[in-house]
């Protein structure tokens, strides 16, 4: 029996306070490990903050995850090093196997790919099954069918209305990425977004559908010179805002397309804010200074702390979909939604409910003040020329 071992956050530490912190939790994390393993177990450094468990003569998973736990709580311990505390958290991968089934460098592709489901299910250990290589191997197929993608301009922007609630206008687009794969056909963003985000894409994935739409909502002002053109509305992930120049890049562009900055406003989530907000408020700001909106999407999908949005350089407010569904019908539900309207209004922000979709859901958050609305009731989201 194998254990793949992996610290989570263990770059943070290295960039914040230097390698030679780094080495040293390193030391005192594996004398832990040490301590949670039997004599006879074989403890090995694989290389950076990986660690690898060989069990001796233990058959059954249940004694393995058993050991694994003991790991976990062993490791929850804080760690005191120069006056600093830290709380090292471990992503472990199990694997079983003899030397009849499984060579050694099976048993270890079966620990780690075991050890990345682990973290990304956030949780502290998972046992390897079969099935589990074969969704990293179809994931390895479909990153590859990415970067092809990108290469060979597979991604389109649809766009979807956002309706002004008490006219019935157009008040703005939002541009939504589609892949249009050639054997699976239309995909959307929850097919590939997560992979897009960990393999490096992101960035210039984001640039792209941000340059399209720009360039998009200037062709729909030059249309229509004597009416609003629609604001554009393009969402915005954690890590374009955790690059420092993302306020530089949109300015490029907008120069680039000739956009007026207040036809453009950038969607950031609920999630995000509260995960950059102390280090990244700074880059809000100068895309604000720019003249560009900036909109709290999906509130109330995350952690809802109301606490927060005052200090938010934000113009809009999105109620996420999941409160809109159950207006006038489930009572927890429309008394939230009409007191974020209230809020927001107070804290002088639009709000605009997502998910519509049904008249009666419209018209109702139309009698509670909300501004605007967007869901498949207006529009599903379409390619610009089918508008």
């Amino acid at each position: 029996m194998v254990l793949f071992m992996d610290l989570d956050g263990f770059k943070i530490v290295n960039d914040s306070l230097g390698h030679e912190v780094g080495d040293h939790l390193l030391v005192l994390v594996a004398k832990r490990l040490r301590r949670s393993l039997r004599p006879e177990d074989t403890l090995a450094r694989f290389g950076g903050d990986e660690f690898v468990v060989l069990l001796e003569d233990v058959e059954d998973p249940g004694e393995a995850v058993r050991i694994a736990e003991r790991i976990t709580n062993e490791l929850k311990r804080p760690f005191v090093m120069d006056g600093r505390s830290f709380v090292a958290s471990v992503s472990i991968g199990i694997a079983q196997g003899n030397a009849r089934t499984k060579s050694p460098l099976d048993l270890l592709r079966d620990a780690d790919t075991a050890m990345y489901r682990a973290k990304n299910e956030h949780t502290d250990h998972r046992v390897f099954d079969p099935a589990m290589y074969e969704r990293a191997l179809k994931r390895l197929e479909l990153e590859s069918d990415l970067r092809r993608g990108v290469e060979d301009q597979e991604f389109v922007v649809h766009y979807q209305p956002i309706v002004d609630l008490e006219t019935g206008e157009t008040w703005g687009m939002e541009a939504l990425l589609r892949w249009e794969h050639p054997e699976r056909g239309l995909l959307e963003p929850s097919e590939f977004l997560s992979i897009i985000e960990e393999s490096g894409l992101a960035i210039p994935t984001g640039e792209h559908v941000l340059e399209e739409a720009c360039c998009q909502a200037q062709r729909w002002q030059e249309q229509r010179p004597f009416t609003p053109p629609p604001v554009v509305s393009v969402n915005l992930s954690a890590v374009e805002l955790e690059r420092s120049n993302v306020a530089h890049v949109g300015a490029e562009i907008l120069g680039k397309t000739d956009l007026n900055p207040r036809r453009l406003s950038l969607d950031v989530t609920e999630a995000t804010y509260i995960r950059i907000l102390e280090e990244r408020i700074a880059t809000l700001d100068l895309l604000k200074e720019l003249g560009v909106g900036v909109a709290i999407d999906d509130f109330g999908a995350g952690y809802s702390s109301i606490s927060y949005l005052k200090r938010l350089p934000a113009d809009i407010l999105k109620i996420d979909r999941s409160f809109v569904r159950g207006v006038g019908e489930v009572v927890e539900d429309t008394a939230i939604v009409r007191m974020v309207i209230d809020l927001a209004h107070t804290l002088g922000m639009k709000v605009v409910a997502e998910g519509i979709e049904e008249r009666a859901h419209a018209a109702l958050l139309a009698e509670m003040g909300c501004d605007m609305g967007q869901g498949f009731y207006f529009s599903r989201p379409l390619l610009p020329e089918v508008r």
